[in-house]
């Protein structure tokens, strides 16, 4: 039993690591492309995103696991609703570095954050460990449509 439960705990994870690290791939180089924006203040280095991109999914992959193996629930719609934000999420990146989509990136990412704040009272209702450990990436994702609008209206 013990087995199956890590089993389920390295596929929670490797869900979301999967989708951002294919979704970097589509994308371009992204780095090149960031380093060439004009940025509003705050905008962090390019050396944080990958750090803590890598972070965000490994949470967003153990609140999942923790929904997915809660005894006695069958969380279908909040699972329905996180492969959902995931959809968002694996599009922003190519929206947004390869096809240089600025505005159509920042309405993506709103629509985004409206589903992970949905996702997260989901979440709730099944197990509040679960939807604590989406918030660090609804946060992000708040200042990342800050970065975006502001990368729109600067280039």
């Amino acid at each position: 039993m013990k087995f199956k439960k890590n089993e389920e705990l390295i596929i929670s994870i490797l869900i979301p690591l999967t989708v951002g690290a294919v979704s970097s791939l589509l994308s371009g180089s992204m780095m090149k492309t960031y380093e060439q924006l004009v940025k509003p203040r705050g905008a962090p280095p390019a050396t944080i995103f990958p750090i803590l991109w890598t972070i965000l999914y490994v949470f967003m992959g153990i609140s999942f696991y923790i929904l997915w193996t809660t005894p006695l629930v069958k969380p279908k719609k909040a699972i329905r609703i996180y492969f959902l934000q995931l959809f968002f999420n694996f599009f922003w990146s190519i929206l947004f570095f390869h096809f240089h989509a600025y505005l159509l990136s920042f309405i993506w990412i709103l629509l985004m954050i409206f589903i992970i704040i949905f996702m997260i009272n989901e979440f709730y209702k099944i197990n509040p460990l679960a939807a604590v450990l989406q918030i660090p990436y609804l946060v992000w994702s708040v200042f990342a449509a800050y970065l975006n609008f502001m990368v729109f209206l600067l280039n």
